[in-house]
């Protein structure tokens, strides 16, 4: 049995946080700061409760920010080109060292982190961190870099503006400006010359603040302010060879997989080429790609050799919008759309870019989400993930500093996630301090994302959409229902999402075809089935195209099992 993977992806500066009162863009002083060792044994075991099989850790590479670190050996940052007081967890600033925000004992930080590791395996989770390739901070500089490893950028001749021996491109001849000051008081201007290619594809000396201005791009090889084209010639990229080694380092602490940021935006040759290097070595670590454009998919997973793609254009948008209230029915479109490469897909409702299912600027309301949560966990046996606060309805609706009042969590400043605080309650997770409502949410997230591993059919049946022979069905409202099969040996669930604010009554077709394909046998006497949601019995015939009669609860499913 192979379990259904499912990602709880938790920004590890923010979970142990524990302010009851933040101020607006705060220093680490006055907000506070998590730690590694937040996540304790029990913090994980409730991790591990909610269904969880593998945890991702946002944000434990170190990089750029605006507290001072000087007097660990750390460079400190031009103030200028951090973005909030804590930064940016995707302005790499050492990729071979871990963010000092995040140990109890800075020197000690990389022994805290294997200290994580193993905590980690112990309860029985995986682990993941993100790998950060398109681009670094502008100050990139390793401290901790192994005896014998050339730095990014320390062999360039910035002369060039294309090199394939330069880690970074190039405008010779200018100066690195904005449309807003790059001064501090204490550091006083911040100066690059020459300018270097800002990461977000931004190949001109200025940047504004919509780009991703702390931020320079990474050099694998592609000319793009010339031919345009992967160059080979006369050597293999510099920068392929020293990511390499990077991804190599962190595999060997025992990590158990990798969140590729911005995937895309490095050429697919190079994850093609460094990808069964690392597996070759380290054979069960995966590989999830941030990708954004469904015409590279297939060429990220068999070129790329990516174990997991996100599906955010995909069934994402289109979840998204049927909570807004667009046809449910648009959901067979989006599943078929990528059928061939389903497995690899990543399922998700959340994350650190999303805005919060909660927020005014999504659904406004946690139960909302809970239909949608359903159809994405169960659909199939790719992947699920869920973020953290997104189980206790977070809304992400303070406005932090850097980050304003957007509907997302902060990934800039220094910041306490309430719900996330109040179901810590100092290290208790007793749930003296979360509402009723809350703590039903937290209860439904759980039952889903255990259901995914516990029940056969969830975890590895086929599934068979039913939607397309009910769209003539009086008695089922295809707009807000939203229906299913998954069947594995003499278990088969059907799955009924309710996308309405009101309990609808449904009855829905089964065709003929899906009991030949699953071999289903007929029941003309009403056969006992259990909702697993509730653990309510009912009994319903198995006739082809016959009808299953039952009533969905508002922003609810049913989850019906027979076994056969």
């Amino acid at each position: 049995m192979t379990d259904k993977i499912v990602i709880y992806q938790v920004f590890t500066r923010l979970f142990g946080a524990n302010s009851k009162k933040c101020v607006n863009n705060g220093l680490k002083e006055q907000n506070g700061c998590g730690k590694m060792a937040d996540f304790t044994a029990a913090a994980l075991a409730e991790v591990k409760k909610l269904g969880a099989t593998h945890i991702w850790y946002t944000g434990i590479i170190e990089h750029a920010t605006k507290t001072d670190y000087t007097e660990y050996g750390i460079r400190k940052d031009h103030p200028a080109v951090v973005k909030g007081n804590a930064g940016s967890p995707y302005a790499i600033k050492d990729y071979y060292d871990i963010d000092p925000d995040l140990a109890t004992k800075v020197p000690n930080r990389m022994k805290e982190f294997d200290n994580l590791v193993s905590r980690t395996h112990k309860s029985g989770l995986k682990m993941i961190i993100d790998f950060v390739p398109n681009h670094v901070a502008r100050q990139y500089h390793s401290d901790a870099k192994p005896k014998g490893v050339e730095d990014l950028g320390e062999g360039d001749n910035p002369n060039w503006a294309f090199s394939l021996n330069n880690n970074f491109y190039y405008i010779p001849n200018t100066q690195f400006a904005t449309n807003f000051h790059l001064h501090d008081e204490k550091m006083g201007d911040y100066i690059e010359a020459p300018a270097k290619v800002t990461g977000n594809d931004c190949f001109s000396n200025w940047a504004s603040q919509n780009d991703w201005y702390e931020t320079v791009k990474l050099n694998y090889g592609v000319d793009y302010q010339g031919s345009r084209q992967l160059v080979f010639s006369p050597s293999t990229p510099s920068t392929w060879v020293k990511m390499r080694d990077i991804l190599l380092f962190w595999a060997s602490k025992g990590i158990d997989g990798f969140r590729c940021d911005m995937a895309e935006m490095v050429p697919c040759d190079f994850w093609g080429w460094a990808i069964p290097l690392v597996k070759a070595k380290y054979p069960n670590i995966i590989f999830i790609a941030e990708v954004y454009n469904p015409h590279e998919y297939r060429n990220y997973i068999y070129r790329g050799h990516f174990d997991y793609l996100y599906d955010k254009v995909g069934l994402y948008d289109t979840l998204r919008n049927v909570m807004a209230g667009a046809s449910a029915s648009s959901i067979t479109g989006e599943w078929q759309s990528v059928d061939d490469i389903k497995d690899h897909m990543l399922n998700f409702l959340e994350n650190h870019d999303e805005q919060r299912i909660a927020s005014e600027f999504f659904a406004g309301d946690a139960l909302k989400g809970k239909p949608a949560l359903v159809v994405s966990t169960f659909m199939n046996s790719n992947p699920m993930m869920v973020y953290f606060g997104q189980e206790l309805g977070e809304k992400g609706m303070d406005e932090e500093g850097f980050s304003g009042r957007d509907g997302r969590t902060t990934i800039f400043d220094y910041w306490t996630v309430d719900s996330i605080r109040r179901w810590r309650n100092g290290g208790k997770f007793n749930g003296s301090l979360l509402t009723n409502e809350e703590k039903k949410l937290q209860t439904f997230y759980t039952t889903i994302l255990n259901l995914a591993n516990s029940e056969t059919s969830l975890r590895e049946g086929m599934f068979y959409d039913v939607m397309y022979v009910n769209y003539d069905n009086e008695r089922m409202d295809t707009n807000k229902l939203y229906a299913f099969l998954r069947k594995k040996d003499k278990d088969m669930t059907l799955v009924v999402a309710n996308f309405s604010d009101t309990d609808l009554p449904a009855s829905i077709k089964l065709p003929a075809h899906a009991y030949e394909w699953f071999e289903i046998p007929t029941h003309t006497k009403p056969k006992q089935c259990v909702d697993l949601l509730t653990g309510k019995k009912e009994k319903h015939a198995l006739i082809p195209d016959g009808t299953i009669d039952t009533e969905v609860p508002a922003y609810n499913a049913k989850v019906l099992k027979w076994k056969l």
